[in-house]
Formats: C-alpha cells, sequence, structure tokens
C-alpha cells in the first residue's frame, strides 16, 4: 500500500501518539515504573500497524513520559530505546496483528531489567525481573493494546486508511 499522506498529517499523528503516550504514563505513574510495572501506555504500541508516524510518536512520547515520571537518565536513555525497538519491530510485523506487540514485550523484557539494577540499584535477579517486566508488557501490549486494535480495526479511517468490507 502505498502511503500518500501529507507531511502534516504524519507529523500530526506522530505528536498526538506521543502526547498520548505522556499522559497515560503520567496519570498511571504508580504503576508505570518499577521492577513490577503495567505501563498502560505501551498499548499504544500496536499502532505501527496503522501508521509508520507511531514510530517516532511511540519514542518521543516514551522518552517525555520518563523525563516527567522522573526517571533518571540511562532509563530515559535506553528504556525509551526499547520502546523504539518495540515500534521498529512491531512495523515490521504489521502483517500479522498477533506479532506486532511481540518485539515491545521482548525489548523491555531484556533491557528493563539491566536498567532497574544498573540505574536504580534493584537487587532482584535479572532473570526474575525479565519475567517480571515481560508479564506486565504482556498486560499492557497483548490485552490492552489487542483491544485498542479491534476498536481501531473497525475505524482505520482515523489514519486515513480505507475501511475493511466484511462479507457476508
Amino acid at each position: 500500500m502505498k502511503n500518500n499522506r501529507p507531511p502534516a498529517l504524519k507529523v500530526a499523528q506522530g505528536a498526538i501518539i506521543a502526547a498520548l503516550y505522556v499522559v497515560l504514563t503520567v496519570i498511571f505513574a504508580p504503576i508505570s515504573f518499577g521492577e513490577m510495572q503495567v505501563r498502560i501506555s505501551e498499548a499504544l504500541t500496536i499502532l505501527p500497524m496503522f501508521t509508520p508516524a507511531a514510530i517516532p510518536g511511540l519514542f518521543v512520547g516514551c522518552v517525555l513520559g520518563n523525563l516527567l515520571g522522573g526517571a533518571i537518565p540511562v532509563d530515559v536513555i535506553f528504556g525509551s530505546l526499547a520502546t523504539l525497538i518495540g515500534a521498529v519491530g512491531g512495523y515490521l510485523l504489521r502483517k500479522n496483528r498477533w506479532l506486532v506487540p511481540l518485539p515491545t514485550v521482548l525489548s523491555n523484557a531484556v533491557i528493563v531489567p539491566f536498567v532497574l539494577r544498573y540505574g536504580y540499584g534493584v537487587t532482584l535477579p535479572i532473570p526474575l525481573m525479565m519475567v517480571y517486566v515481560a508479564v506486565g508488557e504482556i498486560i499492557s501490549c497483548y490485552v490492552l493494546g489487542e483491544l485498542l486494535c479491534t476498536v481501531l480495526l473497525r475505524h482505520r479511517s482515523i489514519f486515513g486508511q480505507k475501511e475493511e468490507k466484511k462479507e457476508a
């Protein structure tokens, strides 16, 4: 599918996604940070399935959400890179909606525990933190993200895509 959307629309989509990510991260700050976290804003990581503008939007939103949430610099950098890696991977897997969240779950499960250990001094075993982070990401990306995906598939026009016609 050829992408003929105006550049201003792409920028606007990315900015809206970034803003939503920040708001959700800050509103749900008590559960958005720590070794056991369910970052509600990570549900938005399914958006690369609908628009490539989600990639920079998610990255910028994560950077700003981490900064406003009081994260340390190493977390702002590497936590945000984990989301960026997940967004790019999700975009590459956009043809299969069930695979789109997988790169975000994996990148955060691998990167965030090291940030927790070496940035925040959390002494839990890294493999255990990987499980904790993965479970939180599964809740955010697969449970909440798939609910969002189901709604958005019915309203593709939000992203300038044609609605799919259902056959009887």
